[in-house]
């Protein structure tokens, strides 16, 4: 028999065209993603490295800074509030919550500021409008209402504080930031644990506020007042183990840092 002549103009339709078509497609669909966002910026890395700062402890990022000044803030309103608990308090679990916050942040204050000394970071004098407006509910507060308000809007307060603490100690690459994270962790933890014992912590309103994303103060409807005649026994807590306070009969604010910032690394 006379041979078939080839067929002409099959090409990439032949089985393995079809093969090899499919496997350059493949390849392809595998790189376009890499390409289409090699030259994006504001994602990701991209952000990380263009808001981190060079330091001798390690990289300072844009999250580090904030949170040091996060820590300074906490102090210059959660101090005071634990000074008004020591007077306004009607029972001594309220008391004690008080001293530990007066402790904790005493402690936590020396530390933030020789930290940012050291990187050379400006840390704010006063605490913000929001946290000027949980002091004066607290302020104009008067017995079981004002142990209420003392105990739900710092528990929920610290509640947000020890997710942003867990966020930093586990991404930050500066040796310093890592160990005020240590400090504040141990910090907070005290303090969640000594509000909670006062018994007057909702934690079916916490739930919901920390869900929706709320801020203090706590919405739910306060408790049944107690009888003067009759009042409810108070709630026994155990001092637990408090981080080494740093005491002093006054809190004078300090001078902002005078060191320059760190600078960013060059680019070539």
């Amino acid at each position: 028999m006379r041979p078939r002549p080839p067929v002409k103009g099959r090409g990439i339709f032949t089985g393995t065209g079809l093969i090899i078509t499919g496997l350059m497609a493949t390849l392809f669909a595998l790189i376009f993603p890499l390409w289409s966002y090699a030259d994006r910026s504001g994602t990701g890395v991209d952000v990380l490295n263009a808001q981190t700062v060079s330091t001798q402890y390690g990289p300072l990022s844009a999250l580090d800074r904030d949170f040091i000044t996060k820590v300074r803030l906490a102090g210059l309103w959660e101090l005071p509030a634990g000074q008004q608990a020591q007077y306004k308090g009607t029972t001594p679990a309220v008391r004690t919550a008080g001293q530990h916050l007066i402790e904790g942040h005493l402690f936590l204050d020396e530390r933030v500021r020789d930290v940012a000394v050291k990187l050379g970071l400006e840390l704010p004098d006063e605490p913000t409008d929001q946290q000027r407006q949980w002091l004066g509910i607290m302020d104009g507060a008067q017995g079981v209402d004002y142990d209420r308000q003392f105990a739900n809007i710092l528990r929920l307060a610290h509640g947000k504080v020890f997710s942003v603490v867990a966020e930093v100690r586990a991404s930050t690459r500066n040796s310093l930031v890592r160990a005020l994270a240590d400090d504040a962790n141990t910090t907070v933890l005290d303090h969640i644990k000594v509000l909670e014992a006062t018994g007057y912590v909702d934690f079916d309103a916490l739930a919901r506020d920390m869900a929706m994303g709320d801020t203090p103060p706590i919405t739910a409807s306060p408790p049944p007042p107690v009888p003067l005649a009759d009042p409810r026994p108070a709630v026994p807590v155990a001092p637990a183990d408090p981080v080494t306070p740093s005491p002093s009969g006054s809190y004078p604010l300090p001078p902002a840092a005078a060191s320059p910032p760190p600078q960013a690394p060059e680019t070539s």
